[in-house]
């Protein structure tokens, strides 16, 4: 299933505007001033999942795939909450929460002191093992695959990652943020509530605990009970935290985000609320893409209460749950809400209309080359190609996209596209007032047809495009029975 956004725009002229040289430099001012200064893009990696690049279009529509389920494995990932998935060099490694009620029973124990921590690898990231880890007696053995326990508060939502920062301690290669605010009641008035804790590790399974750092505030209300990511941010040279907090008004879960140069100073948080009217967003999920760092993916669960198929809760509580598709770029303080329909739908598996049933790991994977892995906690396995989250489709009839002026470094243009048996990609480059360039008119472009994760694109003569490199150009895409994911120079 598929879904479409779409405007329309005036036609793009292809051939030069006959005009004096003065009228013609106002005109080019003009244009320019409009669409702002030219984005640089480099040779990195863009992706068609927001408008940031996009000056207009014309039978061009941006699509939104979903992805497909995968075969179940024989060994799947356990049905539990707050799922980690990281790549650590060839081992896939996974933690997750679990609970066991002995745990409760124990002398001073809360009701959350049942919540542990769970370790699983995988060789092929399908297929999972679950070591002995032999570290926590629970209920009266050690012959488990528990990495953290008897931490009560601190192990409902532990959510780790691998620490790729240039010069990080050794000793702290993996870390972790985890906390949740009780005591107190969701609106956080009757008692103190708890912030966040940081925890470091060398390997990932022993971990050490270096005190609260991002504090609880009472006008954030039930913050932090869900998952709060963080990750090192290659584009920002920061870490970067995404969390729990709510919208006060109507008391709706939402996002907040902080920043910190070493994971223990933060600054001030900034909700960055990308809900609709009315709207739970139970996580943010949110990670910078691995092919595309300065993109930032987001798959928050929606939260609608009371729908759903959950007869061991009040109705009161009852609720139903899908995943979202969201993104937004170092830096930013915003989501893109391009597409605001649900990226996972509960599907036809009834449990997955249960109480909080819906939600994806942290973490998404290449298991094979050109195709993405997401997992869902059910223990399900879902794929998309590479960059095929969202592209700028065309149907039978011919239409276009036009950028807005960029600046790129690099030889050659390289797209991520498919087209259908009679479709066809062109390219036209274009200077910032929308004259083709010489060479690189509709006429030199050759039809580019197929179906490719990185593909050139040629024009006639296979002129080379470092000779316009470094100066602001459109690109204009002229698509038929075609979709393009992403493109790059190089």
């Amino acid at each position: 299933m598929k879904h479409t956004y779409s405007f329309t725009r005036r036609p793009v002229k292809n051939s030069p505007v006959r005009l004096p040289f003065l009228l013609a430099m106002v005109f080019a001012a003009a244009v320019i001033a409009r669409a702002g200064q030219p984005i640089n893009i480099g040779s990195r990696l863009e992706l068609f999942v927001d408008h940031l690049l996009i000056e207009e279009m014309r039978d061009v529509r941006l699509e939104l795939h979903h992805p497909i389920k995968a075969p179940r494995p024989k060994s799947p990932l356990p049905v539990h909450h707050m799922v980690t998935v990281i790549r650590d060099g060839d081992l896939f490694r996974a933690w997750y929460r679990g609970a066991d009620k002995s745990l409760s029973k124990e002398k001073g124990a809360p009701s959350e002191g049942a919540e542990v921590v769970h370790y699983a690898e995988s060789d092929d990231g399908h297929e999972w093992r679950f070591p002995v880890m032999g570290l926590h007696e629970v209920n009266g053995t050690r012959e488990n695959n528990i990495i953290l326990a008897r931490k009560p508060r601190l192990l409902h939502n532990f959510m780790p990652f691998l620490d790729n920062r240039p010069g990080v301690n050794p000793t702290e290669r993996y870390k972790a943020l985890a906390g949740h605010p009780g005591p107190g009641n969701k609106l956080g008035l009757d008692k103190p509530g708890h912030g966040l804790v940081a925890f470091v590790s060398p390997d990932g399974i022993h971990w050490t605990e270096k005190g609260e750092v991002i504090p609880y505030r009472p006008q954030w209300h039930h913050a932090f009970d869900s998952p709060n990511v963080s990750f090192w941010s290659e584009a920002e040279r920061r870490y970067v935290c995404y969390f729990r907090t709510w919208i006060t008004a109507d008391r709706r879960r939402s996002i907040s985000r902080v920043t910190s140069p070493d994971f223990l100073r933060w600054s001030e948080p900034v909700a960055m609320e990308p809900n609709l009217p009315g709207e739970h967003l139970y996580t943010s999920m949110t990670a910078p893409y691995s092919r595309a760092p300065h993109i930032y993916l987001s798959f928050p669960t929606r939260f609608v209460p009371g729908r759903g198929n959950a007869p061991e809760y009040e109705p009161k509580d009852l609720n139903v749950t899908d995943v979202l598709f969201m993104t937004t770029r170092a830096g930013s303080t915003r989501y893109d809400r391009t597409f605001t329909e649900a990226f996972l739908r509960p599907g036809l598996d009834e449990a997955r209309w249960a109480n909080r049933a819906n939600y994806v790991a942290q973490g998404i994977h290449f298991l094979i080359p050109n195709e993405l892995s997401i997992y869902h906690r059910s223990g399900d396995r879902y794929v998309l190609r590479a960059d095929g989250f969202i592209s700028a489709h065309a149907g039978a009839r011919e239409g276009e996209l036009l950028t807005k002026p960029l600046i790129f470094s690099g030889g050659k243009l390289l797209l991520n596209f498919s087209t259908g048996a009679a479709g066809g990609v062109r390219v036209e480059i274009q200077d910032p007032a929308g004259t083709p360039i010489p060479g690189f008119a509709p006429t030199d472009a050759e039809i580019l047809y197929g179906d490719s994760i990185e593909r050139p694109f040629l024009w006639k003569g296979d002129p080379d495009l470092s000779t316009i490199a470094g100066r602001p150009v459109r690109l204009r895409f002229l698509l038929q029975e075609a979709d393009v994911f992403s493109f790059r120079f190089r």
